[in-house]
């Protein structure tokens, strides 16, 4: 007989549902996940995207920062991480034959870079700023893996300095440290990831982006996962199934009853369903939440990227001659962000146009893993490339999705063409039918695909990492996790320390089930 009642059940099977029902199956809790895609994983996973093309690309998260080691040590994850040699590569819009190289392993090749595009001045601030992130990265990545610290806590940890300058708006820090176009926008592309904003807006949502991008890991390295996204989404559907979890996919829940802690859901068959949980914890946005719940949402969040994923022949040819393609690529190559660049770009597309000279970011992860590509592929030179451009709100593509998908990637290509010695088209591999590797996806898309409200990839605006004062202290407020209902804690991106590829959602909220339960 089909059980009706479980400890937990997990509305979604991404990566912070999956992570959630391993701790809670291995404290022995019985669990249930519904998940109404035919796989396991959200956003996080791997695919095939183009016909007899063996390359699995990471479709659409592609790095991992976040993820504690706690996590893969706790849940004996089969997961390898690779260090970037390089961190960014940025030619200069206005002379391409002369870019910024930024390589961690070359301190001199960095400073003399810094010297050829004119930023000498700014070397020592960048290795100063460098520094500084790194102790904002000690002193608050080790919080993510225990209940939420106090305001007056966090404060303590990061120092008054740091204080003052996460609450007033980037851009000034920036401003005053920097003096080189080019180089302030390296810096405030961690702020603008996926955030619709400018530098200087005085709702700090850039500065709360950027302050998850710098301390991953307690360094702010952003890592490779070795066999793509996939691997991550295996290694933990792997501990959560060996734990005991019943995962079940092609279940769409359709209701919440917060009271008795009912979950309505169909199967792929249409057979109406209903189990009880002791408690339910969501893996999906806030706004679909609101929705489960039976309330009107609101106009809900709004994501702001274009996502390009390709699959190349070989590497384009720079016009910098003095740096090698496979070295420009091996970290994050920025096409058209400086800090300039980047406000004209927010202007624009607040106006409601599509930027005309789109900034954007690429990283290719076969120069670090070339596991994720097939043996022909890898013998003939194919890489894999991923390209996320800023400024492009879901607004842009609400009322003609597919004009507006196509006018936004012409404008794309042409940004990253004006910094190639090659179009990139020209480098493009073609799949079984004759087409171009290249599939491109817009916030729309995103919320179509994989139900992220308005594209929104965090779910909603990201949160600072710890309790304000007038918080509740039950163990959901203290781990982040709570919602209106004390039977209902979120335990995915949009959850208090939510955003990128973490875990860190999904164990909180196992932790608060397990610390509210432990006396019963």
């Amino acid at each position: 007989m089909e059980r009706t009642r479980y400890d937990a059940v997990v509305v979604g099977g991404g990566h912070n549902g999956l992570t959630a029902a391993a701790y809670l199956a291995r404290a022995g809790r019985s669990v249930l996940v519904l998940e109404r895609a035919d796989h396991l994983g959200g956003a996080t996973g791997s695919r095939r995207v183009f016909r007899s093309v063996d390359a699995r690309l990471s479709r659409y998260s592609y790095l991992v920062s976040l993820l504690p080691r706690a996590v893969r040590d706790e849940l004996g994850l089969a997961l390898e991480l690779r260090r970037r040699r390089v961190a960014s590569y940025t030619p200069l819009s206005s002379d391409p034959t002369r870019g910024l190289l930024v390589d961690t392993g070359d301190l001199d090749a960095t400073e003399r870079s810094f010297g050829s595009v004119g930023a000498a001045e700014d070397h020592r601030a960048w290795h100063e700023f460098g520094a500084r992130t790194h102790a904002l990265a000690q002193a608050v990545f080790p919080t993510v893996t225990g209940p939420l610290p106090t305001r007056a806590q966090a404060r303590a940890a990061v120092g008054e300095r740091w204080w003052a300058d996460l609450h007033a708006p980037l851009g000034e820090l920036v401003e005053r440290t920097f003096a080189h176009d080019v180089v302030r926008g390296v810096v405030l592309t961690d702020a603008l990831i996926g955030t619709f904003a400018d530098a200087h807006d005085p709702t700090l949502v850039q500065n709360r982006c950027f302050l998850y991008h710098v301390i991953g890991g307690g360094t702010g390295d952003w890592d490779v996962p070795v066999g793509g996204m996939g691997a991550v989404v295996e290694a933990l559907t792997d501990a959560a199934r060996a734990a005991g979890a019943d995962l079940r996919t092609r279940a769409t829940v359709h209701a919440i009853d917060p009271g008795a802690g009912e979950v309505a859901w169909t199967d792929d068959d249409g057979a109406s369903h209903a189990v009880g949980g002791t408690h339910v914890l969501v893996n999906a946005a806030p706004h679909v939440l609101d929705g489960l719940l039976g309330r009107e949402p609101d106009d809900g969040p709004e994501g702001s990227q274009l996502k390009v994923n390709m699959v190349l022949r070989r590497l384009p040819r720079l016009r910098d001659a003095a740096v090698d393609p496979s070295t420009a690529f091996a970290g994050t190559f920025h096409v058209n962000e400086s800090s300039e660049q980047l406000a004209t770009a927010y202007a624009q597309a607040a106006a409601g146009r599509v930027p005309t000279l789109p900034p954007a970011e690429i990283y290719c992860h076969t120069l670090t893993d070339p596991s994720i590509l097939g043996p022909d592929l890898r013998a003939t030179g194919h890489h894999t490339l991923t390209l996320f451009g800023l400024h492009m709100p879901a607004r842009l593509f609400r009322t003609d999705p597919e004009g507006a998908r196509a006018a936004a990637l012409a404008a794309t290509l042409r940004s990253l063409d004006s910094v190639l010695a090659e179009p990139i088209e020209d480098c493009l591999a073609l799949d079984a039918d004759g087409r171009p590797c290249l599939e491109v996806r817009t916030p729309v898309d995103l919320e179509r695909e994989v139900a992220l409200p308005g594209g929104h990839i965090f779910h909603r605006d990201l949160q600072w990492p710890w309790l304000e004062d007038d918080e509740p202290t039950t163990p959901a407020g203290r781990w982040g996790v709570a919602t209106a209902h004390e039977r209902v804690l979120l335990c995915g991106a949009g959850a208090r320390r939510g955003g990128g590829v973490s875990g860190i959602p999904g164990r909180s909220a196992a932790m608060a089930v397990l610390e509210s339960t432990q006396d019963r």
